[in-house]
């Protein structure tokens, strides 16, 4: 019993009922003023001529928004939307929905009436009094039984605010919610914000992680050695590592406050050697080979590849420590070839670890390209295949 009377304790039911009791106003003053068929009938046609105003959609979105969605549930808005008509048929929709909102608030002001004064009648007529209020069905003779069932329309009142209520609320969705393109478009919009998301979690891994671990085998060895001179390297080469780390970090958190703006200075393979200096000063011993035009990589794959290199050389000291690295960045044709090579000194990762590979699959697969990591011949081995077009 009290979930069947909740509804009438929420705001949003009056609020559907005024939504659409507000629809009928203008055309009953026109009925007051002339009172014949076709004024009835040239409502209706100024509503469809209204309805394929492009702007018209706007104002019946917010609308709706405002008096039919129940705004504690989150999300609920997106349903109805507060763009103007763009397609044909979203003006038919509009059409349609102005001349069912015109149908709803007819019936439903003309109930909301009728019902009360239907009761009123059942019950005067129940005691003898005769018709009183004079509703729209007449009760003409006094009958006992009338009194019994004088509440019932009293309680199909609120019965008839809520369920239209429910039913206009749903039409609404239905066409004043979005069209097929608009939803393509708001997916698409939705699957880049998620691209960008899990490509900024990349970034700040590889650069906080790689800066993280330079910073904590520079400490341990710059203790372990017990030399001044040593640990003044170190400690150079954690603060250009922490500087590099923080201006990437401000940069991913620029993105963050301003979503809009394009991703920019990001570094490239032409920043490489900062990256291998950064790993030489951790005590690895790392030889390197470049060759090819570098510098003419397209922007976003000689992106992708700074980041690949620099998660490997990460691994490199993370798993490896101070061992000799084989560097080969290599570009022939139209691919870009990117393979790092150091002796295996710990086991290999079990499942649930290696979150780094699995970053360097990732980037190779969105380019297009394909990465193989793994053990070889008592080494590890990292090597990435990317397309340059």
């Amino acid at each position: 019993m009290v979930r069947m009377l909740r509804p009438l304790t929420r705001a949003v039911t009056y609020k559907r009922w005024l939504h659409m009791v507000v629809a009928i106003v203008w055309p009953s003053l026109w009925i007051f003023i002339q009172e014949a068929w076709w004024t009835q009938v040239t409502a209706a046609v100024l509503l469809g001529l209204a309805g394929l105003v492009p702007i018209t959609r706007v104002v019946e979105g917010f609308q709706a928004r405002l008096l039919l969605l129940d705004h504690r549930q989150e999300g609920e808005s997106a349903e109805i939307v507060t763009t103007p008509s763009v397609t044909w048929a979203d003006r038919g929709r509009t059409v349609v929905w102005l001349e069912a909102r015109l149908v709803f608030g007819w019936t439903v002001a003309h109930l909301s009436l009728q019902l009360p004064l239907f009761a009123i009648d059942l019950l005067t007529t129940g005691l003898g009094l005769g018709p009183w209020a004079d509703g729209f069905v007449t009760v003409e003779e006094n009958r006992w039984w009338h009194a019994v069932v004088a509440p019932v329309p009293l309680i199909l009142c609120p019965v008839v605010v809520v369920g239209s209520g429910h039913l206009i609320t749903a039409l609404a969705k239905r066409l004043l919610g979005p069209s097929p393109a608009e939803r393509m478009a708001a997916l698409e919009e939705r699957t880049e914000q998620l691209l960008e998301r899990t490509r900024i979690a990349r970034e700040l891994h590889d650069s906080i992680g790689h800066a993280l671990t330079v910073a904590v085998v520079q400490a341990g060895a710059a203790r372990a050695a017990g030399d001044p001179e040593f640990t003044d390297r170190a400690l150079v080469a954690i603060e250009e590592t922490g500087r590099a780390a923080l201006e990437d970090l401000e940069r991913v958190l620029g993105v963050l406050r301003e979503s809009q703006k394009p991703v920019s200075g990001r570094p490239t393979l032409a920043d490489a050697d900062r990256l291998l200096e950064s790993a030489r000063a951790s005590g690895a011993k790392v030889e390197a080979e470049v060759s090819g035009p570098v510098d003419t990589v397209p922007g976003p794959v000689s992106r992708e590849g700074y980041r690949i290199l620099q998660e490997a050389l990460t691994n490199v000291l993370r798993h490896a420590g101070a061992v000799p690295a084989q560097v080969r960045v290599q570009v022939t044709g139209d691919t870009l070839v990117l393979a790092i090579r150091n002796p295996l000194t710990s086991p290999i990762p079990g499942p649930g670890r290696g979150s780094g590979l699995r970053g360097i699959r990732e980037r190779a697969a969105l380019l297009g390209g394909r990465a193989r990591t793994g053990p070889d011949e008592g080494d590890w081995q990292v090597h990435v295949e990317l397309p340059l077009s």
